[in-house]
């Protein structure tokens, strides 16, 4: 059976979407992938790739009088958080879908997703929960669940809940923290409880990102990758990993990418693993985007140095001289 799947993303993010949809192709036989195209070099650029697996949908079919109403008084970031909800409900209306679910762009899978999807059964809503490194638990403030992994089937309970979700966002979508709220994030805290169908995902593999990946070690084996939770000892391979908030960067000729995330690329095991296997999908991606002619922006190299230096200092002078050098 076809697993479903829908994204949104615009030239920006085109490398990491076409990485995205690669890695759904190596390890998902069956899958096809909605793309969401916010802007017309995303529509023409995936139109000649030519994706055998994808439908490109442009904002014109999607977008509603309610979503052109609230447009102009949202940045382009919240904007597109809005439209997380309408973009699932227009795949599983306009397209007569039984399910589909939302991933974003900055994800690329190591194994395949099905095995977290089988663990819906006979529920309606799959959730992931961020699962914040201890000390680190920002759920309070930015939600408890990231909206990143989230499956929706076409019926009752599912179109309830994205409803809901969808008409919550239409009302307050904005990048700060405000009454509860945060972006299109938090308005899941509650849902276990509110909606019927529910089901958090368990796979420590599914959701793996820079905001928890510090309680895990890496370890390659057998053409997979794997994580040992260090407080349990519990082994999971690799499903997919969030790279949130990733520069992308071309030096000497070689692409590279940094996280925003400090730590994480002090992380050698994690950096070999996941981050270079990134590195070259997005190198793969962008021989295919530079063949029709697209030139992404790369993040300047000064900013790379500027990190690597931090990166290589004791401790106790990363903060002044991050200050000094910002």
């Amino acid at each position: 059976m076809t697993i479903n799947f829908c994204t949104l993303f615009d030239s920006k993010f085109l490398p990491q979407g076409l990485a995205l949809y690669r890695s759904l192709e190596k390890y998902c036989p069956d899958f096809h992938l909605y793309i969401f195209a916010f802007d017309q070099t995303t529509v023409d650029i995936v139109k000649k790739l030519d994706l055998p697996k994808a439908t490109v949908v442009t904002v014109a079919e999607f977008e509603n009088p309610e979503l052109i109403k609230v447009r102009a008084g949202r940045t382009a970031r919240e904007y597109y958080w809005t439209c997380t909800p309408a973009i699932i409900l227009y795949s599983l209306r306009h397209f007569n879908l039984d399910m589909c679910t939302y991933v974003d762009a900055d994800m690329l899978f190591f194994d395949s997703p099905k095995v977290l999807l089988d663990e819906l059964g006979k529920g309606s809503i799959l959730i992931t929960g961020h699962r914040y490194d201890p000390g680190h638990d920002k759920s309070y403030k930015l939600g408890k669940y990231c909206v990143q992994f989230n499956s929706f089937k076409n019926n009752d309970d599912g179109m309830k809940a994205l409803t809901w979700w969808y008409e919550r966002c239409l009302e307050w979508c904005y990048a700060r923290v405000e009454d509860g709220k945060f972006g299109d994030q938090k308005y899941l805290d509650d849902w276990p409880q509110r909606f019927s169908g529910v089901h958090e995902l368990w796979h420590l593999g599914g959701g793996v990102a820079p905001w928890n990946a510090g309680q895990y070690d890496f370890d390659g084996r057998n053409g997979k990758t794997w994580l040992k939770e260090t407080g349990t000892g519990k082994e999971f391979p690799l499903i997919f990993y969030h790279f949130h908030q990733t520069k992308l960067y071309k030096i000497a000729g070689h692409i590279r990418i940094k996280s925003g995330y400090q730590a994480i690329n002090q992380k050698t095991d994690l950096r070999t693993l996941v981050y270079q296997e990134y590195e070259r999908a997005i190198s793969n991606a962008l021989t295919s985007l530079n063949k029709l002619g697209f030139t992404p922006t790369f993040t300047g190299t000064a900013d790379y140095f500027a990190r690597s230096l931090r990166e290589s200092l004791p401790s106790w002078l990363k903060r002044p001289v991050k200050k000094l050098i910002r």
